[in-house]
């Protein structure tokens, strides 16, 4: 096990009616915040007015920028910033899915910048402030309501970055499962999939002796594959909802990944179809997750028998460690089927024609310095290519 410091101080208020403490919860942290939502669903389903009347109720003034998008965009970054520094917020509430949480962030690290925040996703650059997030989680799926990551699309350059800070990590998070009730078919199927991604890029290490996060790491996935089910034939299941809701905090709020090298290529090819072609950032790692365990699973067999025997419940001769493994990706592949998700990119609309664009650009190579994906087995872009290829 590798060294780590482990440090998660959202405050995660879960269950039923919680909405209705937002403006209790800010009494004292916000004089002015940035209310930031999505396309207006909230509005549809009464939570926006809800909201709103909790805020006028604790007295807390606030602006609103609604207009995210899946894959959310930079320019509304951009507007998110000037409304902040033009009105004197001190406090951004999101209300939504990963992609409004993460436009929040986004905001946030961006009113202290001098600069484009552009720069610190393509740069990397450390930072010092933000304003303070707060969450209203009407997806899970990005886990972004209890991690300190943020990732953003810049449609100009068709690049899909990622950056991360603790000082991004919301102040509270308020998780009411009874909002998930009216998410399409397709939204719940994607969150299951980036959850379920963000144990995976935790999970397949070439780190021994992680026995503690293995364990986890495997339940938080075994919970998942057991309740999403449930949530998809029946999206008011409550108690399943629970279960997932909760899943899709654990995956990212970073326990699951302490003290194991991590791998994050699936994440990093994905982005790729995100930026070009905008596909759901869940249904792009549904197809790329089996093809890239079938690339790279020789790497380290054993992990692979472990992920399929613990995880996919597979019962097979351990003399033949490649039929368990095979056999477990399979069911992996099946899973996702199960609940609407796509297997190939033909599905999501891609063509051979831009793979090795994509390839080139998600190891950076496109850009002069080529810098390969993943902790499992490193990626270079010809192997990213060869995985796309397989998940055709």
């Amino acid at each position: 096990m590798e060294n780590f410091d482990f440090y998660a101080p959202a405050e995660i208020v879960f269950g039923k009616g919680t909405q209705k403490k937002t403006g209790e919860l800010l009494k004292g942290r916000a004089k002015k915040a940035l209310l930031h939502y999505g396309s207006g669903s909230i509005k549809k389903s009464g939570l926006y007015d809800e909201i709103v009347a909790s805020l006028k109720q604790s007295g807390i003034d606030f602006v609103e920028l609604g207009g995210v998008q899946p894959n959310p965009r930079l320019s509304l970054v951009h507007d998110g910033i000037a409304l902040c520094k033009k009105e004197g917020v001190d406090f951004i509430l999101a209300v939504g899915g990963g992609s409004a949480i993460d436009s929040a962030k986004a905001i946030a690290m961006g009113f202290y910048y001098d600069g484009d925040v552009w720069d610190i996703y393509e740069q990397h650059k450390a930072i010092e402030k933000a304003l303070p997030v707060a969450t209203v989680l009407t997806i899970p799926a990005a886990g972004s309501e209890s991690s300190g990551d943020t990732v953003v699309t810049n449609e100009e350059k068709q690049l899909k970055y990622g950056y991360g800070s603790p000082r991004l990590r919301p102040v509270f998070s308020i998780v009411n499962p009874e909002l998930f009730f009216t998410l399409p078919k397709n939204q719940i199927a994607n969150g299951v999939a980036d959850m379920m991604s963000h144990v995976f890029e935790r999970y397949f290490t070439n780190t021994t002796h992680t026995d503690l996060t293995d364990g986890l790491c495997e339940t938080v996935l075994r919970t998942i594959i057991k309740n999403a089910p449930l949530v998809y034939r029946n999206p008011k299941n409550y108690d399943a909802w629970c279960e997932i809701g909760f899943s899709g905090t654990v995956a990212h709020n970073g326990l699951v990944g302490m003290g194991r090298e991590q791998d994050w290529a699936c994440h990093g090819m994905e982005h790729e179809l995100s930026a070009i072609y905008d596909v759901a950032h869940g249904a792009g790692l549904a197809v790329l997750t089996p093809a890239w365990m079938s690339y790279v699973y020789k790497t380290n067999v054993n992990m692979f028998v472990q992920f399929a025997v613990n995880i996919m419940g597979v019962n097979g001769s351990y003399r033949d460690p490649d039929a368990i493994v095979r056999e477990g990706i399979d069911r992996l592949g099946e899973f996702f089927r199960g609940i609407g998700l796509p297997s190939t990119l033909g599905e999501l609309g891609i063509d051979e024609s831009k793979l090795e664009v994509m390839a080139r650009k998600a190891t950076k190579d496109a850009f002069g310095k080529e810098n390969p994906l993943g902790g499992l087995k490193k990626l270079y872009w010809k192997d990213v290519l060869e995985i796309y290829r397989l998940a055709k």
